[in-house]
């Protein structure tokens, strides 16, 4: 039923969410100058639609309703030593009479509808002890399924609000790098121009042309980190952003 309440919850969050302006279309993102925090669901919607979709979390809630059910059938129990019977018969029957002057037997017949009922109880004195006890481990089950249900439920949160942070964390992180790429490559291009006119030696060129790739690399491992923790938030809420990078790589940005 709490799952349910999260689908239902979930949906009309959705229902916001698309007529706010963030309907699920295809949109076109840019990471060194867009802000990925306004171009996904919230926090809180995407907490939900975790909780939606989680399969581990469906198994704990289908648990908690078994144990409903078996506590039902532990308080139902007592009826299994309950027994009802009834009986329903029509047809001829024929009645013999004898008469105690005459010494004359007389033979009626005639149609009838007979019918019995009874009923027995089976009284066992262990069922009648322990049945408290039945009832009380079965609550407990309950109460231990619930907690096990919310454990899981706090955890998932943990995970979405840790995911989400760090999605934004790699975009900022992208945004360093490539300011850092474009800084080295200005380097490089002074650095070019001193060479060729022999103000600089080779190793000092060199140099610099080394760090110009290093910036290159932390560049490429910063936005592939990026669109990674893109991906598991997407697998972890269940939810599809449908954001396009245009952001070109690093050898169209030459």
């Amino acid at each position: 039923m709490r799952l349910f309440c999260a689908v239902i919850f979930f949906f009309c969050q959705s229902l916001v969410f698309t007529t706010s302006g963030f309907a699920q279309t295809v949109r076109h993102f840019n990471m060194l100058t867009d802000d990925i925090s306004t171009m996904i669901p919230t926090l809180t919607v995407l907490i939900d639609s975790a909780v939606a979709h989680n399969p581990t979390l469906k198994s704990s809630d289908l648990q908690v309703i078994i144990k409903k059910y078996a506590l039902k059938s532990d308080k139902n129990i007592w009826t299994k030593n309950l027994n009802l019977q009834a009986d329903l018969r029509y047809g001829n029957y024929t009645n013999y009479s004898t008469s105690a002057l005459d010494n004359i037997a007389v033979a009626t017949t005639r149609s009838e509808l007979r019918y019995g009922v009874g009923g027995s109880v089976k009284f066992v004195v262990y069922d009648f002890l322990d049945r408290k006890n039945q009832i009380r481990m079965a609550k407990t089950e309950i109460d231990l399924a619930n907690s096990i249900f919310e454990e899981k439920k706090s955890e998932l949160r943990k995970i979405v609000i840790l995911q989400y942070n760090d999605l934004i964390l790699k975009q900022r992180l992208v945004k360093l790098s490539s300011k850092n790429l474009e800084t080295a490559k200005i380097n490089m291009q002074l650095v070019e121009k001193e060479f060729l006119n022999g103000v600089i030696p080779l190793t000092e060129y060199s140099r610099i042309s080394i760090s110009v790739s290093d910036a290159e690399v932390s560049f490429e491992n910063a936005r592939m980190d990026f669109l990674t923790a893109y991906m598991i938030l997407e697998e972890i809420v269940g939810m599809k952003f449908n954001l396009v990078n245009t952001i070109p790589d690093t050898h169209e940005r030459n």
